[in-house]
C-alpha cells in the first residue's frame, strides 16, 4: 500500500511539472505587457518582495529631512524617477503609460508616503525584480537615495518651492 502510494504522488508531481512546463513552452504563459499576471503571480511576487523589505530596509535614516533635502530629492526625481512615475498634476509619459505591472503615481493620492522612509530606500537601492523598477546602487550616492526617500516620504507636505522644482519646464541644455 505504502509503495503505490508513493507512486501515485511522485506520477502526480511529474505530471504537475510536465504540464507548468509545457505552459511556458507552448507559449500560453502571458508574456506581452497588456496581459493579465498569471495564476498567484501577484501574491507570490508582493509576498516575497514584502517579506525582503521588511528584513534588510534601514530602520533608522541617517540623515535629517528639511527643505534642502527635498530641493535635492527633487532634481533627483525629476532626473531618474518621473519618466516611470510621473510629476505632480502633469500626464504620464509614454512610457509610463506603457509599463507592465505599471509605476505606481507618487505624487497622486497617498503614494508611498504612508511607508517607511527606509522601506522606499530599499526600492530604490535595490530595485524591484520583474517590475521595471530598476536598482540604482550604481548610478546614486547613499546620500542622493535617502534624499529621493525623504522627498517621496514627505510628498503629501512638500512647500511650494519644492513642488515648483518638480513641475518647472527642463531647462535645455548648451553644448559645450
Amino acid at each position: 500500500m505504502p509503495k503505490i502510494f508513493l507512486l501515485g504522488a511522485v506520477t502526480g508531481v511529474a505530471i504537475l511539472v510536465a504540464g507548468v512546463a509545457l505552459y511556458f513552452m507552448a507559449g500560453i504563459a502571458p508574456a506581452a505587457t497588456a496581459s493579465s499576471p498569471m495564476p498567484l503571480e501577484d501574491f507570490f511576487a508582493k509576498s516575497a518582495l514584502r517579506a525582503r523589505i521588511s528584513r534588510e530596509r534601514p530602520k533608522s535614516v541617517p540623515i535629517m529631512a528639511d527643505e534642502t533635502i527635498y530641493l535635492e530629492g527633487a532634481k533627483i526625481y525629476r532626473d531618474n524617477c518621473a519618466v516611470c512615475h510621473g510629476l505632480p498634476g502633469l500626464p504620464q509619459s509614454a512610457i509610463a503609460i506603457g509599463l507592465f505591472p505599471h509605476a505606481p503615481a507618487l505624487f497622486k493620492g497617498k503614494g508611498v508616503t504612508d511607508d517607511e522612509p527606509g522601506e522606499t530606500y530599499w526600492k530604490v537601492v535595490n530595485g524591484i525584480r520583474l517590475t521595471g523598477m530598476p536598482g540604482f546602487r550604481q548610478s546614486l550616492s547613499e546620500r542622493q537615495a535617502w534624499e529621493v526617500s525623504l522627498l517621496l516620504a514627505h510628498a503629501d507636505t512638500l512647500s511650494t518651492s519644492v513642488r515648483s522644482a518638480l513641475t518647472a519646464p527642463v531647462e535645455p541644455s548648451t553644448p559645450k
